[in-house]
Order: C-alpha cells, then structure tokens, then sequence
C-alpha cells in the first residue's frame, strides 16, 4: 500500500469508531501524541502515589489506612498498565522512566501539591479522583486499543477512590468545629489546582485539535472542566463546604455554572517545575528508582538462568 492508502485506511478505522491496534499502521503524529498522553498518564499515576503515601501511618484509625493503602495500591497497578500500554508503541519501560527522571516527561500538576492534612486525602479522593474519573471516562472509548482496554478498569477503580474520598469528607462534615474547619481549609486549597487538571484552555491548548481528530480525546479541556463543575456543586452541597470562587453561579441561560478565572500563571509555574513540590515528587521518584536497582537486576538474571535450565 502507499503512504495515502495507509492514511486513508487509518482515518477510515477512525471514523467507523474501529480500533487502532498496535501492529496497524498509523501516523508517526499519532504514535508520538499516543506517547506523550499515554506516558504522562502513567508517570501521573506513579508519582500520585507520594502526596498519598505521606499519610499511611498516620491515618487516623485502621479502616481508614487499609483503605489508603489499598488506593495507593491500585495507582501503583494504574501505572504499570499505562506503562504496558505504551510500550506496544515501540517505546521501552527504561525509555519512559528516563523521561520523567531527567523532566522530560510531565505528569498532572496536581501532585506537586503538598498535602498538609489528613482531610487532603478526602479531598484527593473527591476532587482530584473525580477531576480525573470526568476526564478518563472518554479514554475508554479512545481510538487506540489497547490504551481504551486499560482505562476500563482503571475507570472503574478511580471511581471507587471518588466515592472513598467523598466518604471520608461527609465523616470530617458531621464532626466537631476542628474538623468541619480542617475540611473547608483543604478544600479551599485543593479547588483551583483540581480545576487546572484539565490542562489549558483551549485557546491556549497545542495538542487538543489533532487528538479529538483522532479521537484520541473526545472532549476538549474546557468541556471538561465545565462538566466537572456542574456536577461537584451539588456534592459541596452536601458536605455543607462552600467552593473558594465568588464567582460561582448557576446561569440559567448556559444551563451551567459560571466560575471565576483561573489563575494560569500558577499553572504554567507548576507546569514549568517551580511547583511548592516540584523538587520534592522527582526526586524521591529518582532515589526510589536507584534503590530498587538490586531488584530488577537480580530479575533479570533469575530469568536468565531460568532461561538457561530450560535450553
């Protein structure tokens, strides 16, 4: 076939919703955005795993650890299925850490946050998990096959981390004075960052316009943000918190919300590596990495004289 067979065959699977497997032909645009997306999703779900596992041992009773354990446990499965799902591209596990050790690679701003209460990990479940439960949904009908077969279930994982985070905030809502304050405080420092998670604005967004082509992405950032929106209002309602935007109100005429301006200078700023954690998240990434070197290379020679018994 020539090279406009190729790509006419291609946009004709798109089009028809089939599924780009990974030994089709595709555009190298195609594999290299699949890269980017798919890899900063994986590196996301790995360095996820610090704000959370700051608080492990100093969850307040053992349900609440056992549940926060097992969610740590899960991002952890999330990564390694993103990670597989990347390499049926031809990039290696070696080649994609590299990238997020040397900042190459970015993962979700969110994480270089710091999480300075134990109601940031309600808050984590609530907003950030279902910031990123509105925005995983439609990867699970993505045209790349095996990225839409991993997010089946890492969807269905994230909402349970939605539904937990939300549960531990309704607790903190029916306590005492302390902890209603510790709550409304983490919330309001957890809000905007939740609503940044979309990524820019799509004016300002490079990539958006080739992935909904592919349909790769199905939605833009903006009508994600407003659906996410829409839907956590109501939610605040009910733990009786009240979302740090003066701006904030139902406009009838849109059928949405109306919220204030984000501020994108901090986004850029996290984006860029000057985040409050930035430092921090790689560098315990790195020194985690380099420690467990013994490990992957005592790996590799138990399959190697595995696979020497065997010949």
């Amino acid at each position: 076939m020539t090279q406009e067979q190729h790509e006419a065959s291609f946009l004709r699977k798109i089009e028809e919703e089939v599924k780009i497997e990974a030994r089709d032909w595709m555009p190298d645009e195609y594999r290299k955005t699949l890269i980017r997306q798919i890899s900063q999703h994986a590196h996301s779900e790995i360095v996820g795993m610090l704000p959370e596992g700051n608080w492990i041992t100093r969850a307040p009773n053992l349900r609440r650890k056992l549940i926060l354990l097992a969610k740590v446990q899960d991002e952890a499965g999330h990564g390694l299925y993103l990670y597989s799902a990347a390499e049926t591209l031809g990039i290696t596990r070696d080649e994609l850490i590299d990238q997020l050790h040397t900042g190459k690679a970015k993962y979700s701003s969110i994480f270089n946050y710091p999480t300075l209460t134990w109601a940031d990990m309600g808050a984590i479940g609530w907003l950030v998990d279902g910031a990123a439960i509105m925005n995983q949904v439609m990867l699970c009908r993505t045209s790349y096959g095996p990225y839409a077969r991993a997010m089946v279930r890492i969807c269905k994982e994230e909402s349970f981390h939605q539904r937990q985070g939300f549960e531990s905030l309704l607790a903190l809502s029916r306590g005492n004075e302390a902890q209603r304050k510790m709550l409304q405080e983490s919330v309001n420092r957890w809000w905007w960052p939740s609503l940044m998670m979309f990524g820019p604005s799509d004016s300002e967004s490079t990539n958006s316009e080739k992935s909904l082509l592919w349909k790769i992405k199905r939605q833009t950032n903006d009508e994600l943000r407003q659906r996410f929106v829409d839907a956590t209002v109501d939610q605040a309602k009910i733990l009786g918190v009240t979302l740090p935007d003066p701006h904030l109100k139902w406009n009838p005429e849109r059928g949405h919300y109306d919220f204030g301006e984000i501020n994108w200078d901090e986004f850029w700023n996290v984006v860029k590596g000057n985040g409050p954690c930035n430092k921090q998240r790689l560098d315990a990434r790195v020194k985690a990495h380099e420690r467990g070197a013994w490990v992957r290379e005592a790996a590799v020679a138990y399959a190697e004289k595995k696979k020497q018994k065997a010949a």
